[in-house]
């Protein structure tokens, strides 16, 4: 009897569990595939920085990374009834229930721009298609004179010094409650230090905002800064769907999952990318991010497929490598970390972090298309394989 698995989502991690497990239905797995997107595109949401400046880059049809093997629902889910074991789609005025066997929940995150009072109302976000786009075209059109960018993480400084770079000679400006690139070592933090002063971006750390106007920044302080355009990059939110179905969800409404990324309080439902909250090798939480979501997508149909066989999947966490970050089109940094994403003393930057970064972005995509199976196996063992030496380490 086949197996019907339902995959949620065509990001990195959806796509990724899609296509593996699709990988597993063509060598005799009793599976049919079906995945549930809104729209007919893959976008790589780790460009997002450089459409907002203003570049065309990132979007790919689905159809380039599918194959007659997986049934592609062009839709919006609506609701989860996992208790039923089927999931609403609307399309258009259609409302279409799919039912499943086994559920991957991939529906990702996206900005969290209600933070503070009127920043959903005023503030522009990245951590999508059409809010890039529309910074893009706003910053076009209005040529502003100041631009805030609120968040000094890996995205934040992605973003303002995109911006920066693209329109030179507009007062280009980064708050960040803590300070500029936390996560990095000294060296590399001073290397994106240089950037942003190179770049004439004036640096507000440990600075925190209270609200977002039109035409202004209010900091916690009660002091004003002009910006004519805001863009939010302090956090990311999930979904309330999986909590709404009753998966257990932590306090951010992120699934908790065991090591083969399946729901603790629901066996039939695996959960991959941002809206699961995963343990990484020293216990915390995997950071959101694409390097993360594909190996989950992987270990998921990879698990999936083992326990249709009668197999124990394989559970072991996975390790980091490095933090990759774009510094405008011609520098960048690498950070090279240990398996529990604490930063070594190695970094590389300048142009050949930029070109490495290029790199990884397009293996990304790559893996995600075509003969991508020839990738994803060697890259998930990898990610394992340091986490099993990390943790033969601690022990």
């Amino acid at each position: 009897m086949t197996h019907e698995l339902l995959v949620l989502g065509g990001g990195y991690a959806g796509l990724a569990a899609a296509r593996r497990a699709a990988h597993h239905a063509r060598g005799g797995a009793a599976l049919r595939v079906t995945l549930v997107n809104a729209a007919d595109t893959f976008v790589e949401r780790v460009r997002l920085h450089e459409v907002a400046a203003g570049r065309r880059v990132g979007v790919h049809p689905l159809s380039a990374s599918l194959d007659s093997s997986v049934d592609l629902v062009v839709g919006r889910v609506e609701s989860v009834d996992a208790d039923a074991r089927t999931v609403d789609v609307r399309a258009g005025d259609r409302v279409r229930t799919l039912r499943y066997d086994t559920l991957v929940y991939a529906l990702g995150s996206t900005g969290a721009a209600d933070a503070v009072p009127g920043a959903a109302e005023h503030a522009a976000t990245l951590a999508g298609l059409d809010g890039a786009r529309a910074l893009a075209l706003r910053i076009a059109r209005e040529r502003p004179r100041t631009v805030t960018v609120v968040g000094g993480g890996l995205t934040g400084l992605e973003a303002v010094t995109e911006i920066a770079e693209a329109h030179a000679g507009t007062d280009v400006k980064l708050v960040t409650s803590g300070p500029v690139a936390a996560g990095l070592d000294r060296r590399g933090r001073a290397h994106v230090l240089r950037v942003l002063a190179r770049l004439d971006v004036t640096v507000h750390e440990h600075t925190r905002v209270a609200a977002v106007e039109a035409d202004h920044v209010k900091l916690e302080d009660g002091s004003l800064l002009d910006s004519d355009v805001t863009v939010w990059n302090a956090g990311f939110a999930v979904s309330p769907m999986a909590a709404g179905a009753g998966l257990t969800v932590d306090g951010h409404g992120r699934a908790l999952v065991d090591g083969s990324q399946r729901s603790l309080s629901h066996p039939d439902v695996y959960v991959v990318g941002d809206a699961a909250h995963a343990d990484a090798v020293d216990g915390r939480e995997l950071r959101m991010s694409c390097a993360m979501g594909l190996p989950m997508g992987w270990a998921a149909a990879d698990a999936v497929a083992a326990r249709l066989a009668g197999r124990e999947p394989d559970t072991t966490p996975f390790g980091y490598m490095n933090q990759c970050v774009s510094l405008g089109r011609r520098d960048g940094l690498i950070q090279f970390v240990r398996p529990d994403d604490s930063p070594r003393r190695l970094v590389l930057t300048g142009r050949p972090a930029a070109w490495y970064k290029e790199a990884v972005v397009s293996s990304a995509y790559g893996g995600l298309k075509g003969r991508g199976e020839t990738v994803s196996g060697p890259y998930l063992a990898l990610v394992r394989g340091l986490a099993r030496r990390f943790l033969r380490r601690a022990a």
